[in-house]
């Protein structure tokens, strides 16, 4: 399987986008444990960004211009078990939307060769 199919699977740009929504909207806001770390953030560019970084990310076009993930997540100090929650959201967000397990691994495993750059910031 290549990412290139991986991107088309998840629906291109615009199922990303919805995965990327619900992926806020009905899970991490709803987590008291981290929707702490969106408090002052604009959650409409917050989600326009992370649409087209996991849209690069599962191998599509690089549309994502927004600050490197050290930079972006410095003076956060998101713990490990933080970093743990966002990704288990993202984990249900794309089950929520039928994406195999299999392509679920891969989305997560891209994720987490970023945590050294997000977690302790």
């Amino acid at each position: 399987m290549s990412e290139q199919n991986l991107y088309e699977k998840l629906g291109g740009k615009e199922g990303i986008a919805k995965v990327v929504d619900y992926f806020y909207t009905d899970l991490v806001l709803e987590d008291e444990e981290i929707n702490q770390f969106f408090e002052h953030t604009d959650m409409d560019k917050q989600r326009e960004h992370q649409t087209k970084f996991l849209s690069f990310a599962v191998g599509g076009p690089n549309q994502y211009s927004g600050a490197s993930m050290a930079k972006a997540h410095a003076g956060m100090n998101i713990q490990p078990e933080n970093f743990e929650s966002i990704a288990k959201h993202l984990n249900e967000a794309l089950a929520h939307f039928g994406v195999s397990e299999e392509d679920r691994n891969h989305v997560l495993n891209k994720i987490n060769t970023l945590k050294d750059d997000i977690v302790y910031k």
